[in-house]
């Protein structure tokens, strides 16, 4: 492997650790959990993306075959990490979790709590 194709992952590699740290300093130090999901969610998903790619070229230019294993991490990561947020962000609003008092456009939260579907309706059998 040449030094420039050493260079290029090893940036990746360095790129996407240090995207992970912040983002892992980011879930310790912020204050609620609103806040606290925007850390993980965005800067380990590319935190993440950066090792990966990382690791397909090195298997690229080792082997000299893409690696499908690491196209699928990637895939599986890219999908799944925004929405699990989502959900959590819906969950979180519904069980009337704290927010910070300086959240902006409180009255939306309200809005949507209104709006929630009605009660099971029971099925006549």
């Amino acid at each position: 492997m040449s030094f420039t194709v050493e260079l290029i992952i090893s940036a990746f590699l360095l790129i996407g650790g240090l995207f992970v740290l912040v983002g892992s300093i980011g879930l310790l130090r912020l204050q609620d959990l609103y806040v606290r999901l925007h850390a993980p969610t965005k800067a380990t998903t590319l935190g993440l993306g950066g090792v990966l790619i990382g690791s397909l070229l090195y298997s690229y230019f080792l082997s000299g075959n893409l690696s499908l294993n690491n196209l699928l991490i990637t895939l599986f990561l890219v999908i799944t990490a925004p929405v699990t947020a989502h959900i959590l962000a819906k969950v979180a609003m519904h069980h009337r979790v704290h927010m910070m008092e300086r959240t902006r456009n409180q009255h939306h939260i309200e809005q949507a709590r209104e709006q929630l579907p009605p009660e099971d309706i029971k099925q006549e059998s």
